[in-house]
């Protein structure tokens, strides 16, 4: 289904690749302006490349939201650009797998300060100007481990699981603006980060399909699929869903 996002400015985090990407992909499609936020100039450059028939509704601010001082710094800029912000994804995020007694203090930091702690400090920078914009819409990327334990993810589990629990809290104090925050919780998906994951086992293939086949649904899922309901819970065709917690995982936390 297409959404009318006309006159809507976004701002994603996480928006050079995979699910983030793909996103900024279907709002550029229907009319908004977008913002991608990400950690590598490079990557951003090459996002922007293959964004580049949508050339004037679309920037990349370099940034590390690992930092509260830099989650202000390119939300400011993201608002300057475009002239307001109505739109939030927050999309960045890492993931390891490792036994508890294998995990580093530092590797544990690193890992709340992308995935929870950016999460916080971009929505926190970005609510006063949505409530200039009279509301607007937050959709914060998750997980199923955000939902149930993983082997061998008690870290990134904890990540997830606050997002999920922070973006419930934060809908019960922004709605009063008019702001709606959601969250989106995948399964496996197929983007660069899986690639990533793919690259440092002995046998990929296997791998894959011992991952897809714990899903009911028989496989992994594509980023325009997890995108898809990213776009919806964001426009106003959702405007009766606020708090929500969206598994998109082809059925695997039913089981």
């Amino acid at each position: 289904m297409n959404y009318s996002f006309e006159g809507k400015v976004a701002v994603i985090t996480g928006g050079t690749s995979g699910i983030g990407l793909e996103t900024g992909r279907q709002l550029l499609s229907q009319g908004a302006k977008v913002t991608l936020i990400g950690s590598q100039e490079e990557k951003g450059k090459m996002a922007l490349q293959e964004l580049a028939s949508f050339e004037e509704q679309v920037c990349f601010i370099r940034g590390d939201i690992r930092k509260a001082s830099q989650c202000q710094e390119v939300i400011d800029k993201a608002v300057a650009l475009f002239g307001g912000l109505d739109i939030v994804i927050n999309s960045a995020g890492i993931y390891m797998e490792k036994l508890i007694g294998e995990v580093t203090e530092d590797e544990f930091d690193n890992m709340m300060n992308v995935n929870i702690k950016g999460t916080y400090f971009i929505c926190k920078y970005a609510l006063p100007h949505l409530r200039q914009r009279g509301g607007g819409a937050i959709v914060n990327l998750s997980s199923d481990a955000g939902i149930n334990g993983n082997s061998l993810c008690t870290t990134y589990c904890a990540s997830k699981g606050a997002v999920t629990t922070f973006t419930k809290a934060l809908s019960l104090e922004s709605i009063h603006y008019g702001i709606r925050a959601n969250c989106v919780c995948p399964g496996d998906v197929d983007t660069p980060m899986l690639q990533q994951q793919l690259a440092g086992v002995d046998n990929p293939q296997e791998y894959l399909r011992d991952m897809s086949s714990i899903y009911p649904i028989g496989r992994i899922g594509e980023a325009h699929e997890i995108a898809n309901v990213i776009c919806f819970l964001a426009s106003d065709q959702a405007s009766f869903v606020n708090g929500a917690v969206w598994s998109v995982d082809g059925g695997l936390t039913s089981c």
